[in-house]
């Protein structure tokens, strides 16, 4: 027989039931609660884990152009020709609100007219945080009218192509999964069958590998910037999500077939941000391993775990919800929630874990004031494997940003290691011409 449950023998019993209801009432709005909280908590985190797997479709112009003032330095429009309406022999500087990005030193773009507009900007000629502005010159007006432009999208993406550079190009298909990816190759002189490709990182496209070319055209290298799934330019994943490099690297490993056949004997990759991720996939899984001889990595994602818990730090998720987000991204259940086809195995993209697996001569460039990506990661994996990993910190850049900071720098730091690399005698690397390096 159950046991029987009675009032207290000092409780009256209409005092009894009553205090019955309220506790039931108690429990019940109790569940509801637990009920929301969980479902807030399962909502927030569903949201995290899609976003950080889905490839936005439109980047926002978010920074309004107050004004556009005269300069006593010219203004060149594209090749030369008329900025917006006016000769390049007439100067302009911009005023913009002051923001992290706005008032950071060096070059960088504003692109606008939903980017069909790019404009190069310079150095800061004034700035009063009285005001909550700022003024930079604007160097070229490569595309459109800025006279007319309202809004802008700010940019470490300094050029819009080759050609902007000085450097002849191609443009060229490279046969990738669902089709073909829309790429530039740019060809070298005295080492031309070593190529360097250019890996992008996430939500960008291959104009970020445009900062390289200066260094690639003076070691003699072939340079291949190319487009991968979901990137606008290449066909996209069939699931349209991205995999953080555990996908992607299959489109860098139909790069490197595509310079095998015509004519590479050697590899370089260059991987920003995802890039760097998306090359350190390739160069383990790569079938053609060997001939891939360095990796030049510029903010990388060593530990997408690290990296998502910082998002959500700074995107103020709580700690629980970002751990759920995780979870759905590296878990089939999660499927329906991300878009996933197959789930991510952030494990495996955790090089903290497994740094001895690393042999390939590796130079890490990261600033220690990326607020995207942090440093840590990319300093303790150097510390772990320093025989094969270099690591030079920057300062003062945010994520992917060291070359617009201080260009010299960082093309100084990149050549010398690069080509010290390319110098030392290796088997089957084609022969250096010491008279035309």
């Amino acid at each position: 027989m159950s046991p029987q449950f009675s009032p207290h023998p000092s409780t009256p019993r209409h005092q009894w039931a009553a205090s019955v209801q309220w506790g039931l009432l108690g429990a019940t709005a109790g569940a509801v609660v637990g009920s929301l909280v969980a479902g807030a908590v399962s909502t927030l985190a569903s949201y995290f884990a899609r976003q950080i797997v889905t490839p936005a479709r439109e980047r926002a112009e978010d920074i309004e152009i107050l004004a556009l003032v005269p300069s006593m330095e010219p203004t060149h429009g594209y090749d030369g020709a008329a900025a917006g309406k006016h000769s390049g022999a007439v100067g302009w500087d911009i005023i913009l609100p002051a923001r992290p990005e706005t008032t950071a030193p060096g070059t960088y773009s504003l692109l606008f007219h939903a980017g069909r507009g790019h404009a190069r900007l310079g150095e800061i000629v004034t700035y009063a945080p009285a005001d909550g502005t700022v003024t930079r010159r604007v160097e070229r007006v490569y595309e459109g009218n800025l006279q007319d432009a309202v809004r802008g999208r700010w940019s470490g993406i300094v050029y819009p192509t080759p050609r902007a550079i000085g450097c002849p190009y191609e443009d060229v298909e490279v046969p990738v999964r669902g089709g073909v990816s829309q790429s530039w190759l740019v060809p070298g002189t005295h080492q031309s069958q070593t190529w360097a490709i250019m890996v992008h990182g996430r939500g960008a496209q291959r104009t970020e590998g445009l900062r390289a070319l200066p260094v690639t055209q003076q070691l003699g290298l072939t340079s291949l910037l190319l487009s991968y799934r979901n990137d606008g330019l290449a066909p996209a994943a069939e699931d349209q999500r991205y995999g953080l490099g555990s996908t992607e690297w299959e489109d860098v490993e139909s790069a490197i077939d595509y310079a095998l056949e015509h004519g590479a004997r050697e590899i370089v990759l260059f991987g920003w941000s995802m890039g760097g991720a998306i090359c350190l996939q390739t160069v383990v899984k790569s079938r053609h391993g060997a001939v891939i001889s360095a990796l030049v990595l510029d903010g990388p994602v060593v530990n997408w775990i690290d990296v998502l818990a910082h998002q959500a730090r700074i995107n103020r998720i709580p700690e629980s919800v970002g751990r759920l987000g995780q979870w759905l991204i590296a878990h089939k259940a999660g499927r329906l929630v991300t878009g996933l086809a197959a789930p991510v195995n952030l494990k495996q993209l955790n090089w903290l874990d497994r740094a001895d697996h690393l042999r390939t001569p590796t130079l890490i460039v990261h600033s220690e004031d990326d607020d995207f990506v942090p440093v840590g990661p990319s300093a303790a994996i150097a510390e772990l494997n320093p025989e094969v990993i270099t690591f030079e910190r920057f300062s003062r850049a945010r994520h992917t940003l060291e070359w617009n900071v201080d260009p010299q720098r960082w093309e100084d730091t990149v050549r010398t290691w690069l080509g010290a690399r390319l110098d030392a005698p290796a088997p089957g690397r084609p022969a250096r011409n010491p008279a035309t390096a």
